[in-house]
């Protein structure tokens, strides 16, 4: 009885062997999963006394994108991106996120000073802290320099625009969400009329206000989208139409759209220029991040305070940017890039509108990578789906440019 207790205890012994090295082999082979929001100290100077955050997802390459979020006021960088939704996308198509934070010590509501002309120059403050992280990101983590965006909400949308105006030669493109126009305000006092009921300016006025903010700078200057709801009682829906008129000025395009497309969750776009600014406009809906909690490609984030269950923002602002891999194409044998050509005299120009879907059917346009370009000219004009409706003018054979 001793000897077969004996041999049972073996077998058993050998049987547990077994089952642990299945579990440390089945261990070995799932991937790794420690990706955190991490704090980072001694990136700068730091003279706009900030705190950095940073995610990098798990099998970031080098020469990734990094994308800015630049939180609303009462919140923080864990608070936005826990409920942004950016953190599915940075995993799914491997970029950074780079975090700012702004203490209570700075700002009683802990919104960035958007406001505050030493913190919105270039050179200075709060705006030379978020560009020494990015400094650090592309030394650090090996971030692409030319693939650089930002985004924010509220304040952090204000902030956004600071950016954008003061540092063009670092960010690419950016989201102005429930945000401001660059310099709208230059002090608390006014910083509430510019919040409602907001103030009117003309796009010129509005444009040299950026412009001087980089004195001399003839570089690329970035694409901006901006994001508002109809129903946003704290920052009031003007400020999306006068952010419009803001960037379209400093990117040279005209304030007419050259396509409209009405989105989920009652959302409108309007895209200027070959979609260097586009306006998004979610009806009924108040102050705050648009997000669409869910497990669908375009559906991200988690429902809260500041933060509506509308539609995902982030996953528009992603492809905006280019961070599923896309972006302007190489000219495809179908659609050669040459000069265009002059029209006849004699001949009007032939003027189309439809869905972006409608002309690459027709053979107005070509799609590439989710996208519709003009044939011809590889302008992009926007998603290719029966949404985005865009106008097409016809100046040559085979060659069309957006607009009429």
């Amino acid at each position: 009885m001793r000897r077969s207790s004996s041999l049972l205890t073996r077998l058993a012994g050998v049987a547990a062997g077994v089952v642990l090295a299945a579990a440390a082999v089945l261990v070995a082979a799932l991937p790794a999963q420690a990706a955190t929001l991490t704090q980072v100290t001694g990136f700068g100077s730091n003279p706009g006394n900030l705190a950095m955050y940073a995610y990098r997802p798990d099998g970031l390459p080098a020469n990734a994108p990094a994308v800015v979020l630049l939180h609303g006021c009462t919140q923080n960088a864990s608070t936005y991106f826990t409920n942004s939704g950016w953190q599915k996308y940075a995993d799914q198509w491997k970029f950074a996120l780079i975090v700012p934070q702004q203490p209570s010590a700075n700002n009683a509501n802990s919104c960035f000073n958007w406001f505050e002309t030493g913190d919105t120059a270039r050179g200075q403050g709060e705006a030379l802290s978020v560009k020494q992280m990015v400094d650090y990101a592309k030394s650090t983590y090996s971030v692409d320099g030319s693939r650089v965006f930002v985004s924010g909400l509220s304040g952090g949308g204000a902030m956004s625009a600071v950016m954008l105006a003061t540092y063009p030669d670092v960010f690419t493109a950016g989201s102005v969400i429930a945000g401001l126009p660059y310099r709208c305000a230059m002090s608390m006092t006014n910083a509430f009329t510019c919040m409602n009921p907001g103030v009117d300016k003309t796009p010129a006025q509005w444009g040299d206000l950026v412009r001087n903010a980089y004195a001399g700078y003839t570089g690329k200057r970035p694409r901006v989208a901006i994001w508002h709801g109809t129903s946003d009682t704290t920052v009031a829906p003007l400020n999306a139409a006068e952010s419009r008129d803001q960037w379209t000025n400093v990117l040279g395009v005209s304030q007419t759209p050259t396509s409209t497309a009405s989105l989920p969750a009652g959302t409108s776009l309007e895209v200027y220029g070959s979609d260097q600014v586009r306006l998004y406009r979610v009806s009924g809906m108040g102050h705050g991040t648009p997000v669409d909690p869910g497990s669908a490609t375009d559906q991200c984030g988690t429902a809260g305070a500041y933060f509506l269950d509308t539609i995902c923002s982030t996953y528009r602002d992603a492809l905006f940017f280019g961070l599923d891999g896309g972006g302007t194409p190489n000219p495809t044998p179908t659609a050669t890039a040459s000069p265009t050509p002059t029209p006849s005299p004699t001949s009007a120009p032939v003027c189309v509108t439809a869905s972006n879907y409608a002309h690459v059917t027709a053979g107005r346009a070509y799609q590439s990578g989710g996208y519709a370009y003009a044939l011809g000219s590889n302008q992009r004009m926007g998603l290719y789906n029966t949404f985005y409706t865009s106008t097409l003018k016809q100046t040559g054979p085979s060659y069309w440019v957006i607009g009429c």
